[in-house]
């Protein structure tokens, strides 16, 4: 590993770790996974479900009476597999390993056995489950796709910088071409449980820590992590995990080619009915300009360009967890993706926190509990 870089020094946390805090890596992980390879679902509609898709921007891989797979343009396996089921849920998720060694060499340590994936995808996979029970995928050899034509970027006069005359920009208002998956974020009742797994295990790095505002004393309650590659860049979180009173999906987010592609985009999804959930802005942790949607099963889905990318020598940053500071410029967050607006889902996460105080095999605490609260009016 290169020299660390610290973080409190106009990089991209004000705070840095202080002594005895959480730990940001494992010192020797049993292997270290690439990338994030693909996300699962079951859902009861297949049609509904490949017509929100094409809005969004994927492409169809594969489609069956119950099955439905979807791509970006980058080469790579499908980056979302849906099944056909009685309900929708979220089904589990995949990373890439190095080579077919490390999957192996995980199996073996893990105590689980390995598998061939369909001919369609190609290679052998070991089949886990994190903490918060959640099944995690780890595989290696998996055929990649040929590339798709991209979307490509628009020509920008930035400042002084003049690189387009006598030319005007149209951006068409078509679904903004998702290029791959950048990320996941879950929560989990076994938060701190299930961040040591992913660092010791699959090799991951914290490149920020949240904590409840007032809380800084009981730990994080949240991180962003990101695959260790080394010197190479990877995107400042490809997992982002939160403490909360259940184990869930929280959204999944696609790049796409730049602002206009997606500012277009989320026209074309708009001027076709689907729901908006936050956007545009740009967040803090992580930089990226982001638009959050809703798909017609509830699942939120984001467009996201321009998002940092580290190497493994950047330190973790510290920062409260607060409403406010999800954005450094955009829309203030809605009441939907924060998960408090009347429906469902919020039902849900009421009914969640009161089973989980009571018990005491989980994380979520009162104090806790209290410390989430706080978040969504800080």
């Amino acid at each position: 590993m290169s020299q660390r870089v610290g973080t409190h020094q106009g990089l991209h946390s004000e705070h840095g770790s202080l002594p005895g805090e959480h730990r940001d890596r494992s010192r020797n992980p049993v292997i270290k996974v690439h990338d994030i390879a693909w996300l699962e679902f079951e859902k009861p509609d297949l049609v509904r479900a490949e017509a929100f898709a094409h809005a969004f921007g994927f492409a169809t891989v594969l489609r069956t009476e119950d099955q439905l797979h979807l791509r970006g343009t980058e080469p790579a396996a499908p980056c979302l597999m849906v099944r056909k089921g009685g309900r929708s849920r979220f089904a589990g998720y995949a990373f890439t390993a190095h080579d077919e060694v490390d999957v192996l060499s995980l199996a073996d340590t893990m105590g689980a056995p390995t598998r061939t994936l369909p001919e369609s995808i190609g290679g052998i996979a070991v089949d886990l489950l994190d903490p918060s029970g959640i099944p995690v995928h780890v595989i290696a050899g998996a055929h990649a796709l040929a590339p798709l034509t991209p979307q490509t970027p628009h020509i920008l006069n930035v400042g002084r910088d003049l690189l387009r005359t006598n030319a005007t920009q149209r951006p068409l208002r078509i679904p903004a071409r998702v290029q791959r998956l950048g990320h996941v974020v879950l929560q989990s009742t076994r938060y701190v449980e299930a961040l040591n797994w992913y660092l010791d295990n699959l090799g991951m790095i914290v490149s920020d820590f949240l904590y409840f505002p007032g809380q800084r004393d009981q730990g994080p309650a949240m991180s962003f992590m990101r695959c260790d590659r080394g010197a190479t860049p990877a995107d400042h979180h490809t997992l982002a995990m939160a403490l909360g009173p259940r184990n869930r999906y929280v959204h999944s987010a696609y790049q796409v080619a730049d602002l206009d592609a997606l500012a277009a985009g989320g026209e074309y999804l708009r001027e076709r009915g689907y729901h908006r959930s936050w956007g545009i802005g740009r967040h803090i942790q992580g930089s990226q300009i982001f638009d959050y949607w809703r798909d017609p099963d509830g699942f939120l889905v984001e467009h996201f360009t321009d998002g940092d990318m580290f190497d493994d020598t950047l330190e973790p940053g510290w920062a409260a967890f607060t409403a406010s500071g999800l954005a450094q410029w955009g829309p203030p967050v809605t009441k939907d993706f924060l998960g408090i607006a009347p429906g469902r889902e919020s039902i849900d996460e009421l009914r969640s926190m009161a089973t989980a105080i009571r018990h005491r095999d989980n994380e979520f605490t009162l104090s806790r509990l209290a410390g989430l609260m706080k978040v969504a009016t800080s």
